[in-house]
């Protein structure tokens, strides 16, 4: 009997262990976020935090997280997509193009923008899941075809200026009491889901965190939801940039977490033979997470074209590296099976960070290439070390 509770004090020690670990590793990246900020704040004068910047970085990392949402749920499934900067550009510039030369009205154009990133994305998605052919290849190929397209179609022009309300989907903001009220909104949803979701635990005999855990948890994120639509008020309101990255995130963080699509993603990239053995339609899945990447690449053009007001051939260049980086900062893997959007959404608040710090600071762009690749290279180092 004593070496039976022994064995049972054993794991539970471990047990504690492991989820110390895990919570760990989940906060590191807020952590990181935090000392950024502190280290830019110190160098810049107090700039780097000021309400106006905080405005600009949120609308800045509003094109990357976009697409980092959608990368997510692509490595996740374990392939990668390479032609999304391109794919970026050519979206932007079909949206200036319809307007401008042909005068399409500004919902015409952002559907049209959508519907075509999602056309070719299932173009993508059709050669890899059906054809067996490397995402890598696909993709590669897809980043010349959809520049070369965009080169084609613009004549090697910039296509500006954009309609008055085309160009308030990138550079407008939700006024003073709309953005608390929103504010108070989401705090009284995170209450709710909290109370919901340990409710619906305990009914299942699951193992439910202690309250203090999860409605500590609640109060850090409703100080930081009012700090944020604080300084933010300060200056013009909440970006609608940013609340667009906010309701994309929400929608496939439940569809990720709460779906059968989401938790077949996971199985597929964890182990696709036996995801294929447990009867999960494995060509559909995939042939989807291209579909909703290409759809969302749309959404990013559209953001894109909006806020600098005009469309070029460069429009998203090497944006797919940040959006890779951004995934696997915010811990995603590589190798497939694992990743969170909520993680990609921090790594590319980090990413923008880096570029808007030391843009503040003067530092010059070669140095920021420098020490973004470092860190994307710490992060897969991490990655690789904590799997052994």
């Amino acid at each position: 009997m004593s070496r039976q509770l022994s064995t049972v004090n054993v794991n539970a020690q471990r047990n504690k262990g492991i989820s110390f670990k895990l919570d760990l590793q989940s906060y590191t990246l807020m952590i990181a976020l935090v000392l950024i900020a502190v280290i830019f704040s110190i160098f810049t004068g107090g700039e780097y935090l000021s309400s106006r910047n905080l405005s600009n970085l949120f609308t800045q990392m509003s094109v990357i997280a976009v697409l980092a949402v959608g990368m997510t749920l692509v490595i996740v499934a374990g392939h990668i997509d390479l032609s999304v900067g391109s794919l970026v550009g050519l979206t932007g510039g079909i949206a200036a193009i319809l307007q401008v030369w042909h005068g399409w009205s500004t919902f015409s154009v952002v559907f049209a923008a959508i519907i075509i990133g999602a056309i070719l994305g299932l173009w993508q998605g059709w050669w890899v899941a059906y054809r067996a052919v490397p995402a890598f290849i696909v993709t590669l190929g897809g980043m010349l075809v959809f520049r070369g397209i965009l080169i084609g179609l613009s004549k090697g022009q910039t296509i500006a200026p954009m309609s008055e309300s085309f160009k308030q989907i990138g550079n407008s903001y939700l006024p003073y009491v709309p953005g608390y009220i929103l504010a108070l909104v989401s705090i009284v949803i995170l209450v709710f889901w909290t109370i919901r979701n340990r409710s619906k635990r305990m009914n299942m005999g699951l193992m439910i965190p202690a309250a203090t855990v999860d409605y500590g948890k609640v109060a850090v994120y409703s100080i930081l939801i009012l700090l944020i639509t604080y300084m933010l008020n300060r200056y013009y309101g909440i970006p609608v940039p940013f609340l667009i990255v906010a309701l994309l995130s929400i929608i496939f963080i439940f569809i990720s977490n709460k779906t059968a699509f989401g938790r077949y993603i996971y199985a597929i990239g964890g182990n696709q033979e036996a995801a294929a053995l447990s009867g999960i339609n494995i060509k559909r899945n995939i042939l989807w997470v291209f579909i909703i990447m290409g759809g969302l690449s749309g959404v990013a053009g559209v953001l894109l074209t909006s806020r600098l007001n005009a469309a070029t051939v460069n429009a998203g260049n090497m944006y797919e590296l940040d959006a890779i980086a951004a995934c696997v900062i915010g811990g995603t893997s590589l190798m497939g099976g694992k990743g969170k959007i909520f993680g990609a959404l921090i790594g590319a608040l980090i990413m923008a960070s880096i570029d808007n710090g030391m843009s503040i600071m003067n530092i010059e762009t070669f140095w920021q290439y420098i020490v973004k690749g470092l860190i994307l290279i710490i992060a897969v180092w991490i990655d690789i070390s904590s799997k052994k």
